[in-house]
């Protein structure tokens, strides 16, 4: 099994990073401020725009450390990768299989599947927990809805089918999102997901989270020799890591959106962290983005049974797993591709 190592993530603006032997020297107005070895590091993750050494860059690429550029809205702008790995029989059967429609259904019905389970179980959290608080009539609703789309969904038989219940379905459980959140109400609030860039609190924070969970799943698929920009639901488009994107949708209740929630509902960030800018987006300050974080970081080194391994792995190390299960199928050995339901 892989070791989980850290992810360096490095929100001060005006630093700048390069390498001192097999350390990266994290300087600011030209004086050194933070040090670390670079064999601990898994990759690294800039917000805003920093420099960063050609050295750097390069050792990056060679010891396979994933280095990736963000804006301080969260977007996605760049990543620097080495060499490709892993095996080449493997690659050109993905790319088999994503340019024919008949393949990739069974794979995304499988994905989308893993998200609707996933974000019922959220719902359902909220009907448990919080019954006095929320409008469960809602709630359940929203629960019978996303069980009976989980049953439809496995009798599609195009791809433009399951984008249809998996955007259906997005739009009812955003809907209800609100219910979800216990406090701070007047401050985070979910009118329909928005981004780039986000217009309120809430959607810059999963934005954010979304994009730390899109640089782990592409950075999973590249460690087990997958090309995160081949898809089988999510279609190629340049610059977009499609493969990374349908991984990415059965994770998102369980790594993204609870934890967002936690982090309202706890008062572990408040409306103080967050800034209208002038083009009317919204993006966190570096110390709210340092308390995301920390918690994001906390979150990962937590412990699960894998519902299909039934091994008790850190919850960091579950895009590995399921990016290992996708490339273990694409090779014959699994019938499947079976995705990650959370119990």
């Amino acid at each position: 099994m892989k070791k989980l190592l850290n992810v360096l993530y490095v929100t001060t603006p005006d630093s700048y990073l390069s390498l001192d032997g097999e350390n990266i020297v994290i300087s600011m107005g030209g004086s050194e401020k933070f040090r670390l070895p670079i064999h601990n590091i898994e990759s690294i993750v800039c917000f805003g725009y920093l420099g960063v050494s050609p050295a750097l860059m390069g050792f990056c690429a060679e010891k396979g450390v994933g280095l990736c550029f963000v804006s301080l809205y969260g977007k996605f702008l760049a990543r620097v990768s080495g060499g490709v790995y892993g095996n080449v029989l493997l690659r050109k059967k993905q790319f088999r299989v994503s340019d024919i429609e008949g393949d990739c259904i069974p794979i995304a019905i499988n994905c989308i599947t893993g998200k609707l389970v996933n974000s019922r179980v959220v719902v359902e959290r909220g009907i448990r927990d919080h019954a006095e608080q929320v409008d469960i009539t809602a709630l359940k609703q929203a629960s019978s809805y996303l069980k009976n789309s989980t049953i439809r969904l496995q009798s599609c038989n195009t791809l433009d089918g399951i984008r249809g219940i998996e955007g259906d379905c997005a739009k009812l459980y955003f809907r209800i999102f609100n219910e979800l959140i216990l406090q701070q109400k007047e401050s985070f609030f979910m009118h329909g997901r928005n981004k780039r860039p986000p217009l309120d609190n809430l959607n810059a924070l999963l934005s954010f989270l979304y994009t730390l969970l899109a640089h782990d799943i592409q950075s999973a698929l590249e460690t087990v020799g997958l090309d995160p920009y081949v898809g089988f639901l999510h279609r190629e488009r340049p610059g977009r890591a499609s493969l990374a994107l349908d991984i990415m949708e059965e994770f998102r209740a369980f790594f993204v959106d609870r934890l967002a929630l936690s982090l309202i509902n706890r008062k572990q960030i408040t409306t103080k962290g967050f800034t209208v800018k002038e083009s009317g987006g919204v993006m966190m300050d570096a110390d709210t983005r340092k308390e995301v974080l920390i918690a994001w970081q906390k979150r990962k080194q937590e412990k699960i049974t894998h519902p299909f391994l039934n091994e008790k792995i850190s919850i960091g190390l579950l895009p590995y797993v399921q990016a290992l299960l996708l490339a273990r199928h694409l090779r014959g050995d699994l019938d499947a591709y079976p995705p990650f339901f959370w119990k």
